[in-house]
């Protein structure tokens, strides 16, 4: 159970553990909401016995479970009994914020279904004051945006070095075929000098190391991939920090055949030796169709 990781989500209803999960499941954690808490052993079990195929869990119980909940003391001292080590995250966030939350969304306070909001969140307060007092986490929400929580359980709960949190995957295209949808980032490279008018390189690809020193002999090349390669340096460890799991970066001429594969192949090395998880794809070159 060394590489086994359980996370127990409660807290106040209201105060974000939605919006948890789905970062948790950008993380790569197997997540659970409302789930009862006798279940929780037999379901740590069965994940252990999974052969690491499920590794990381995160598991949503609060008082939507009704009588089940109270239980929820007992079943994580029996975890322990077991040898299973596991983490509660505990969120909560101001009386205030919790009401104007309800208001927005007009729902009502699971403890309070046909009273005043406040006073639901007065009782659940009080049944929730023990398990928060066994939290190894506590995160206030009250004045955190998404962004900023999703931030706060990266840095929790990654596990991870900061560069291997997000997969990037360069990608070189042709426009006349269309831009990748998938795409967050797009260069057009179409500026850069063209292969096409060379005889010899006409039906060869970026890969090819003629037509790469042909792209990269002219001044023009150097300077765009010197600015490129600060403008990346700069993005990319903010998409990172601002919790992004996948990011795309077009790169595009004409045909997809030679100079967007040329500077996606650039871009490729640079990130990979500064450590990211990133891959290369050449989406048109397999068209071979050429450049106008």
């Amino acid at each position: 159970m060394d590489n086994f990781r359980l996370v127990v989500i409660t807290g106040m209803s209201g105060a974000g553990k939605t919006q948890v999960v789905r970062a948790m499941e950008d993380l790569g954690y197997f997540c659970v909401d409302n789930l009862p808490p006798t279940l929780i052993p037999k379901f740590a079990e069965l994940c252990v016995q999974s052969a690491g195929r499920v590794s990381k869990i995160a598991l949503v119980v609060d008082i939507r479970g009704g009588e089940f909940f109270d239980t929820l003391v007992q079943v994580l001292e029996d975890l322990e009994t077991q040898g299973f080590m596991y983490e509660i995250l505990f969120l909560e966030a101001s009386d205030e914020t919790l009401i104007r939350r309800y208001k927005e969304s007009r729902r009502r306070h699971p403890m309070a279904p046909f009273g005043r909001v406040s006073e639901g969140i007065s009782r659940e307060r009080e049944r929730l004051e023990h398990i928060r007092g066994r939290a190894t986490h506590i995160i206030d929400t009250s004045d955190l945006a998404t962004a900023q929580l999703k931030e706060k359980i990266t840095a929790l709960f990654a596990g991870e070095r900061e560069s291997d949190r997000m997969t990037v995957t360069v990608v070189s295209f042709g426009f006349k075929y269309g831009i990748p949808l998938d795409a967050d980032m797009v260069f057009d490279v179409r500026f850069l000098p063209n292969p096409f008018y060379v005889e010899s390189l006409r039906r060869k690809s970026g890969k090819e190391t003629d037509v790469s020193d042909y792209i990269g002999k002219w001044p023009i090349t150097h300077q765009f991939l010197d600015k490129l390669g600060g403008l990346i340096d700069f993005l990319v460890p903010n998409y990172v920090k601002e919790g992004k799991g996948q990011l795309i970066i077009a790169v595009g001429c004409t045909g997809g055949l030679h100079r967007s594969v040329f500077v996606a192949e650039k871009i490729y090395e640079g990130l990979k030796k500064k450590g990211y998880r990133v891959g290369v794809e050449h989406r048109d070159i397999k068209h071979n169709v050429l450049e106008v």
